[in-house]
C-alpha cells in the first residue's frame, strides 16, 4: 500500500484550517502534516514537513498566496499547490496559476470533490476549470500569446492533451505511443515554449486556441 499524501493546510481562518484537517484525516489516503496562517508560516512548514500538497488561501494579512507561491519557488518547494479560494472571480485566480499553482478549487467544494482534487493533483493532473480557461481563451486574463510555430505536429497533439490535464501515462495511450516518447515530447514542447511547468504549458496550450 502506498504511502498517504501529504497535505499542507494555509489559511488564515482558524475555524477552516480545523475543518479541512478534521475531514481529510478521515481519508485513508490522506494526512495533514503541517498547518499555517499566511505565507510566510507556509514556506516554513513546507520545509519542515516536506508535503506533497499545499492547499493554500490566496488572500490573508500578511504574506498572502501569491507571496508563498514566489517563496515556494524561490526555495523550490516540490509540492504542488492547489488553491482553495473563496473568490468565485476567476481573473483572481489567474495570478496564482501564473506563479505555479497547478488548480483551484472553490471553499464551498463538496468535501469528497476537495479530496478528488487533492488526488488528482498529487498524480500530475492539472486542475483548470472551465471559466478559467475561457477567460484565458478570452484574452481577458493576459495578452494571448502564440501557439509555438515550431512546434511540430505530435507535440501540439501532446500539448493539447497536458491542457486536459491528462499524465504522460494517459498521453500515451491517447496517442498510441510509448510513454517514453511522451516524455521527450514533453521535454522538447517546455524547451520550445520557456515554460518550467505543466501548468505553464496548459496555460499557453489554453490562451493559444489548442484547447
Amino acid at each position: 500500500m502506498s504511502a498517504p499524501i501529504r497535505v499542507l493546510v494555509v489559511d488564515d481562518h482558524p475555524v477552516v484550517r480545523q475543518g479541512l484537517r478534521t475531514f481529510l484525516d478521515l481519508q485513508d489516503d490522506i494526512t495533514v502534516v503541517g498547518e499555517a496562517a499566511d505565507g510566510e508560516a507556509a514556506l516554513a512548514e513546507a520545509l519542515e514537513h516536506s508535503p506533497d500538497v499545499v492547499l493554500l488561501d490566496l488572500r490573508m494579512p500578511g504574506a498572502d498566496g501569491a507571496s508563498a507561491l514566489r517563496a515556494f519557488r524561490e526555495h523550490e518547494v516540490p509540492a504542488r499547490v492547489l488553491v482553495v479560494t473563496s473568490f468565485t472571480d476567476p481573473s483572481a485566480v489567474l495570478p496564482a496559476l501564473r506563479a505555479g499553482a497547478v488548480g483551484y478549487v472553490y471553499k464551498d467544494v463538496d468535501p469528497p470533490a476537495l479530496a478528488a482534487a487533492i488526488r488528482a493533483v498529487h498524480a500530475g493532473h492539472v486542475l483548470m476549470n472551465a471559466d478559467v480557461a475561457r477567460l484565458l481563451a478570452s484574452g481577458t486574463g493576459g495578452s494571448a500569446a502564440p501557439a509555438g510555430p515550431d512546434l511540430t505536429p505530435r507535440e501540439r497533439a501532446v500539448l493539447a492533451e497536458i491542457a486536459r490535464g491528462r499524465s504522460n501515462r494517459e498521453i500515451a495511450r491517447a496517442l498510441n505511443v510509448a510513454e517514453k516518447t511522451v516524455k521527450t515530447h514533453v521535454s522538447a514542447i517546455f524547451t520550445k515554449l520557456g515554460v518550467a511547468d505543466r501548468t505553464q504549458a496548459a496555460l499557453h496550450a489554453v490562451r493559444s486556441g489548442l484547447v
